[in-house]
């Protein structure tokens, strides 16, 4: 099977390629996006990259994008482009939570809770029990710094250097990992393909879990 994985929730984002192989999976390539200009990027990035192998849009089997948390208008832009693909194409969609993907991406078992960067003094928190073959999804919320240390009890897996030096303060257990990459998101996609667990065209949608400014502005002045 060919997936393509895609995440522009970030500052900065990418793309991967990735063939799964009866055995394991091969990454053809990862290709980051810069930030601020994935609207620009993103679908001529996916052609050239499809190109360079030697493969076209027909060839995908299928596609595993973040859904979130992260940025409002870097979710918006890889959320619309995926539907209209996959609508086109006729192709499964598997949303992955980029919380899910960091507690996944670590070697770390048992009670996990991943933290990243929400800004303007938040974090943004998911609760996941991990274990060799299952996990387990629980609360994804957002946090204010301050409250990183209610998260006392679990392993904490961040890739934000700040916020794993703050659980450190807490005397919190951490694994300051790096940012997952879309080739990541590819494999954990296919396992959500797999398992039947995917989204249409038209219900997928980002999970921002927290309010935007303009909502937030907006339900203040009610």
């Amino acid at each position: 099977m060919l997936i393509l994985g895609v995440d522009t929730s970030g500052k900065n984002g990418s793309i991967a390629l990735v063939e799964f192989e009866p055995g394991s999976p091969r990454t053809l390539e990862v290709v980051p996006l810069e930030g601020g200009t994935f609207s620009a990027q993103l679908v001529p990035q996916i052609s050239d990259l499809l190109a360079r192998h030697n493969f076209n849009q027909r060839n995908l089997d299928g596609f595993a994008v973040v859904s979130g948390p992260g940025s409002f208008t870097g979710l918006r832009v890889g959320l619309a482009a995926i539907k209209a693909l996959a609508e086109v194409l006729e192709k499964p969609i598997a949303a992955v939570s980029l919380l899910e993907a960091l507690a996944r991406s670590s070697a770390r078992q048992g009670e996990i809770t991943a933290l990243l960067d929400a800004g303007r003094g938040h974090v943004y928190a998911g609760d996941f029990r991990i274990s060799e073959n299952q996990v387990i999804t629980g609360h994804q919320r957002s946090l204010e710094l301050a409250e990183v240390a209610s998260t006392r009890d679990r392993e904490i897996v961040t890739p934000d250097l700040k916020i794993a030096e703050l659980a450190r303060h807490h005397g919190l257990p951490v694994d300051h990992i790096p940012y997952p990459r879309a080739d990541s998101i590819a494999k954990f996609g296919l396992e959500k393909i797999t398992a039947g667990d995917t989204v249409s065209a038209l219900d997928l949608d980002a999970n921002y879990i927290r309010l935007s400014d303009a909502e937030i502005k907006r339900a203040t002045s009610e």
